[in-house]
């Protein structure tokens, strides 16, 4: 990473409370000593340690890189095995207070640039993950598949991108067609020769929702996918329904659980 500049003490005492609470002293010693921070301060609160040892390497050096470097290996995530929520709790607090010096920690425990936050309501609005908005939904494992790396790193674009390119990729495997988009879902879920059903197709009702399963996938594609292949990230406003778009491609892949491959080949 370039030269990250200074924190302001603000800065450096809210880092140095959130890390305080993050281990135990012993545990704050060892990565003063791998790090080469100097903890001279005679002080034995642990975050008035780590603030005393935030000053003065920042003071010796001109720039906060050993403080970034200090919390990547504090916080790896690798530390809370087991404790996820724990690690995305203090995550979020820590994004919090460095989105003023335009950065961001991801969950792949690494450091990235970010819009600078001018005001504490817009450093803490931009911290409310999709994960919040996961509360009581299951997603398919078929989902986060496709698109956990681009959810490693907040990128909800590209996710809800991903994860509707991963749906057709499952039908064209669960089917042998190599076809996309409306064609594909026409020959695989035809009522007269379907390659994948929903259902045994045997009374009004079950072709009905067989059909109305077909329609949703078409609507997936037309609706989420499509926008987002052909329009520039930089005016897509999805954030906010990136749950919601990843929820009903969940509910469209537990649907394809259910499907029985018929055997019937299409024309």
């Amino acid at each position: 990473m370039s030269a990250v500049p200074p924190f302001s003490d603000g800065q450096i005492k809210a880092l140095a409370q959130l890390l305080g609470e993050c281990g135990n002293g012993n545990d704050i010693s060892r990565f003063f000593s791998s790090k080469d921070l100097v903890d001279d301060s005679g002080e034995s609160t642990k975050w008035k340690r780590l603030y005393w040892a935030f000053l003065k390497c920042q003071k010796q050096h001109q720039c906060a890189n050993l403080i970034i470097d200090f919390i990547q290996s504090f916080l790896t995530p690798a530390r809370f095995v087991g404790r996820n929520d724990e690690f995305e709790t203090n995550r979020q607090q820590l994004n919090i207070i460095l989105s003023f010096s335009g950065l961001e920690y991801g969950q792949d425990g690494r450091f990235r640039q970010c819009k600078t936050a001018k005001t504490l309501d817009e450093a803490e609005k931009r911290v409310r993950t999709i994960r919040a908005k996961f509360q009581g939904r299951r997603i398919h494992p078929e989902v986060l598949k496709y698109c956990r790396p681009e959810l490693l790193q907040d990128n909800y674009f590209h996710a809800v991108f991903e994860a509707s390119k991963g749906l057709a990729q499952r039908i064209r495997d669960l089917s042998g067609v190599q076809t996309d988009g409306a064609a594909l879902i026409d020959k695989v879920f035809s009522i007269e020769k379907p390659i994948l059903a929903i259902n045994s197709l045997q009374t009004e009702t079950e072709r009905s929702e067989h059909k109305g399963f077909a329609l949703l996938l078409k609507g997936c594609f037309a609706a989420v996918r499509n926008p987002l292949a052909h329009g520039p990230k930089i005016l897509w406003q999805g954030e906010d329904d990136a749950a919601d778009y990843l929820s009903l491609i969940s509910l469209l892949h537990r649907k394809l659980d259910e499907c029985t491959v018929t055997g019937l080949r299409g024309d």
